[in-house]
């Protein structure tokens, strides 16, 4: 049979999707499946790895069924998958330890604080350029291991194996307990706090300051090469790719040259810019991260701004005031007013992310008199996207010499036209999106097809991509600074607030 196609599995935070992409990147078949979201305490965001994985041995038949087509005529499958997410798991039975703790859960706050000052951020800054925070899966292990009876031992003794999801998914789809493949690429593994990020390996001092016994971590690989074939849903199938969603994102939107960048706008959002083979090393609060890897190729970075809440905004304003039925009712009703009346939100709903890295921060509404409605509470909802992405534009453009000349977008908001425009007005810089909208499932489809052969080199992944709209600036530079600054005021509310403690 000849090899038509290109398979993207997209293992995300609220669902798994399976696409399949032919040679121009054109979408052939998608199916998408969510999963249950856990909250057992306040703070606390969990997945079940087993209903992930199940959930996954459902989308892909039915994904092939709709195309019309067999496993034989996949010529390689990409993943991408939610970064930070940690699962450990026993590799003789293939069961899971506990629920998976998600890359949104805040449990490990007071732990974080105690490495911010012991030994502190330069500690490790200087080897995996990420600074301590709950958004990474090392202080999770460890909180796992000083929270659960036996689990540090069980590791020691080779009893329990670490990963994040595009790991365990990768370990099941190639034998699980009869031989699986125990492994992740450089850019998942670039956010454990783990990984040297010069070596693109697992770092001993990291290790022994978080007491990880190495032998429960994954083998570090590229993100886009051969790892082996699929024994299981997809028998037969290489297993080509694997990236984390957000460079998955930023492969999708062939931003293969250093100054290229992108920002997917969904629950979160997150900004990465290309840097190029030179690793820059963030002084603005931003995040130093391997953005891909080609076989044995150097390994290209980014810079990444992480935004906590974004999409999830506009979901709170519908399901928890009311206010709209329908995201997409956002845009009509903001439209009724013509700016947003004085009125800010900072929606620090657990804290903010990149530039500030304050999980004590907290949401504030600020400008609130009798004059306000909700239409002018529907624009703060949008423009806290616009202004949050402002603040991490400056970060990059003050750690780099690559000003940013041009952000390419993706994700579901960007069908909010009013939103985008502000996004080109507040930045100063042109806003596109392409034709194709699963960027994230496109660039590990792209990943995987390199490595396998579909695809000869990235020039033509290039000429794939296709603008469907843009949005020039339109806002007078003097309006631009003037509510700018009443926005920091507003951000200098929220991380002044003093937080009730946790009930108990």
């Amino acid at each position: 049979m000849v090899e038509r196609y290109v398979m993207s599995i997209d293992q995300g935070t609220t669902s798994t999707r399976c696409i399949l992409f032919d040679h121009q990147g054109r979408l052939v078949s998608v199916v998408q499946r969510e999963h249950q979201q856990h909250f057992p305490r306040p703070g606390w965001v969990e997945h079940d790895a087993v209903e992930i994985w199940h959930t996954l041995q459902r989308v892909v038949p039915q994904a092939l069924s709709h195309a019309d087509v067999g496993p034989d005529e996949v010529a390689a499958v990409g993943i991408a998958n939610q970064r930070e997410t940690t699962v450990l798991w026993d590799p003789r039975t293939g069961v899971p330890l506990g629920r998976a703790i998600v890359w949104q859960d805040t449990r490990t706050g007071s732990l974080v604080e105690d490495l911010r000052s012991r030994p502190g951020d330069e500690f490790f800054l200087r080897r995996c350029c990420l600074a301590p925070s709950t958004y990474f899966s090392a202080p999770r292990i460890r909180w796992l291991f000083d929270h659960v009876d036996g689990l540090r031992q069980r590791a020691e003794d080779g009893e329990v194996l670490f990963g994040t999801m595009e790991s365990w998914l990768i370990w099941n789809l190639t034998g699980g307990p009869a031989g699986g493949i125990h492994i992740t690429d450089v850019t998942n593994a670039s956010r454990t706090m783990l990984m040297n990020i010069s070596t693109l390996d697992w770092d001993e001092e990291l290790l022994e300051f978080f007491e990880v016994p190495r032998s429960m971590l994954p083998e570090i690989r590229p993100s886009a090469e051969t790892y082996g074939t699929a024994r299981s849903v997809i028998p037969g199938v290489r297993i080509s790719a694997a990236l984390g969603d957000q460079q998955a994102a930023l492969f999708g939107q062939t931003c293969f040259a250093p100054g290229e960048a992108k920002c997917t706008y969904g629950t979160g959002s997150f900004l990465l810019l290309n840097t190029g083979t030179d690793l820059v090393r963030s002084r603005h609060g931003l995040l130093t991260t391997v953005a891909y890897k080609i076989e044995d190729q150097p390994a290209v970075y980014a810079l990444e701004g992480p935004i906590a809440v974004t999409g999830a905004l506009v979901q709170w304003f519908r399901d928890r005031l009311g206010l709209i039925s329908s995201a997409p009712e956002i845009e009509t009703l903001a439209r009724t007013v013509e700016n947003n009346g004085g009125c800010y939100i900072v929606p620090a709903f657990s804290g903010l992310y990149a530039p500030h890295w304050r999980s004590d921060a907290r949401g504030v509404i600020v400008g609130l008199t009798s004059y306000i409605t909700k239409g002018h509470l529907a624009r703060a909802v949008l423009e806290a996207t616009g202004w949050q992405t402002r603040e991490v534009v400056d970060a990059m453009n003050a750690d780099s010499s690559l000003a940013l000349k041009v952000l390419k977008v993706d994700g579901g908001m960007t069908s909010d036209n009013l939103l985008m425009q502000f996004l080109a007005d507040v930045l100063d810089v042109p806003v596109v999106r392409p034709m194709a909208v699963e960027t994230v499932s496109l660039g590990a489809a792209y990943a995987a097809g390199l490595a396998a052969g579909y695809w000869p080199d990235l020039e033509v992944l290039r000429r794939n991509w296709h603008r469907a709209a843009q949005w020039l600036p339109d806002m007078a530079p003097e309006r631009r600074q003037a509510e700018y600054a009443d926005w920091k005021r507003a951000v200098e509310r929220s991380l002044g607030w003093i937080a009730p403690p946790p009930p108990p």
